[in-house]
């Protein structure tokens, strides 16, 4: 299977957009007679734990508990391409790429966890939903927590981007940790008019996306802990290139193609369009 990148908040909506991007990680499973057996290709294979920990067998275990029982062995095999640490939804791309992989290994596993039960474990597994509702669906999604029910809307879009990915990460938790408790009035009623006018941009009014990418709330004030990300947003935004800072960062992310020379030394930079498509499962 294969699952797509995926870049949140798009500046102003904080914690709701999300945008799957052609970029993916491939994952393949099989059910074996005992046993845990992965290999890691790609991104992140020199960091990332080959045990029962791996995010996407956790994830995996946590869909075949709510599917009836774990299998007596697994065979997991992952090629990555999506950047670990950079704000382009690794991790969101490992727990939708473990439930939906767990769930076409068990037969009738469609019926027993649907679509709407499926895209809830993996908000639960994540903690929040913008960046699985657009790995799991593609296109353009908005994502909210209702009670407890996780719920999206997706959207069609086919806008162009170009990310600037720099090599060194930054934790979400240490760019969370950055944000204050509370906000001004006048800030939060700026972000929210400048949510709805990115929808309308991203979805046919691409003349008004170097308004509707303003944002008031979160990446100023996680500058200190990017500042080469955000000397790059400013310099693209006063140029008049829509560019935000994807996700908790340190990815700068620009509505544009014909920018890639921007990009700082040693930074790698990606031509992408968005994926359509979100997690798909092809059966051997």
């Amino acid at each position: 299977m294969r699952v797509p990148a995926s870049s949140a908040n798009l500046g102003p909506g904080f914690d709701a957009l999300g945008l799957a991007l052609a970029l993916h990680d491939e994952v393949t499973g099989e059910v074996v007679d005992a046993g845990l057996e992965i290999r890691v290709t790609g991104e992140g294979m020199d960091g990332v734990p080959l045990d029962e920990t791996h995010l996407v067998v956790r994830a995996m275990h946590a869909a075949f508990d709510l599917l009836g029982g774990r299998p007596p062995g697994l065979r997991l095999t992952c090629t990555n391409a999506i950047p670990h640490g950079r704000g382009l939804g690794s991790s969101a791309a490992a727990i939708v790429a473990g439930v939906v992989l767990a769930r076409a290994l068990v037969e009738g596993g469609d019926e027993l966890l649907d679509d709407a039960a499926a895209f809830q474990l993996t908000v639960d597994l994540e903690g929040h939903p913008d960046n699985v509702a657009a790995a799991f669906f593609g296109g353009l999604t908005i994502a909210w927590v209702d009670g407890a029910a996780a719920e999206v809307e997706r959207l069609d879009t086919d806008v162009e981007v170009t990310v600037f990915v720099p090599p060194t990460a930054v934790s979400t938790e240490k760019a969370r940790g950055l944000l204050p408790e509370t906000v001004p009035h006048r800030d939060a009623s700026f972000n929210a008019g400048r949510a709805a006018l990115l929808v309308a941009a991203l979805t046919g009014s691409p003349q008004r996306l170097i308004s509707a990418t303003e944002d008031r709330l979160h990446q100023s004030y996680r500058a200190e802990a990017m500042p080469e990300s955000y000397k790059l947003l400013r310099r693209l935004r006063v140029d008049g290139v829509p560019a935000i800072i994807s996700g908790a960062g340190p990815t700068v992310l620009a509505f544009a193609r014909g920018v890639a020379g921007e990009a700082p030394d040693g930074w790698a930079v990606h031509e992408l369009g968005v994926d359509a498509d979100g997690a798909q499962v092809a059966r051997a």
